[in-house]
């Protein structure tokens, strides 16, 4: 048997240049693909945190989710533990104010009270603050709640927000958390 010799002219040659092109071009195509992909799933990354707002001067006082991330943060859910139990807030009406109301009734002689709920689904924008409670201007209020929650925290009172991206990615803070934790 006599081996064939591969006889190369031109368009052998141009043929497998396209080749090796369109190969190449489809490896740079992937990676450029997957960076797309990276880039989008970080620019729609939600990032709560819990944050407090003191001005003894004003008797305010106030505690609010911020959304440092550049997408929105869909809650998902809120639990509370205290004293070895553990509270759902649904079960609150998705309020804090109702959950602490249940924990010392001294929450519930507040009168200048502002808060919102946390329901499952509630979107909390990027780049924005969502009072979660808060008084201002009636110093009793401002120091029954500082008092009374400062004395629950000491306690142990723990809290525990899961919220995810509208990627679906689901994250989770709580009150010992620096920041939020990819579940």
């Amino acid at each position: 048997m006599s081996e064939k010799k591969i006889r190369w002219n031109s368009e052998k040659v141009l043929s497998v240049s396209a080749m090796a092109i369109s190969f190449i071009t489809l490896i740079i195509f992937i990676y450029q693909t997957n960076l797309m992909s990276r880039q989008n799933y970080l620019s729609i990354m939600p990032y709560l945190a819990t944050s407090t707002s003191n001005n003894p001067k004003l008797h305010a006082y106030s505690i609010s989710l911020q959304n440092h991330g550049i997408g929105p943060a869909i809650i998902e859910s809120v639990t509370f533990r205290y004293k070895n139990r553990e509270y759902d807030l649904k079960d609150f009406e998705n309020e804090v104010h109702t959950f602490l109301k249940t924990q010392d009734a001294r929450f519930d002689s507040l009168q200048t009270v502002s808060y919102g709920t946390l329901d499952k689904g509630l979107a909390i924008p990027a780049n924005t603050n969502y009072l979660i409670l808060g008084v201002e201007g009636y110093e009793r209020d401002y120091k029954m709640l500082m008092t009374e929650l400062n004395r629950l925290l000491d306690d142990g009172l723990e809290y525990e927000i899961v919220y995810k991206s509208i990627q679906d990615e689901h994250w989770v803070i709580h009150n010992d958390s620096e920041g939020p934790e990819k579940l």
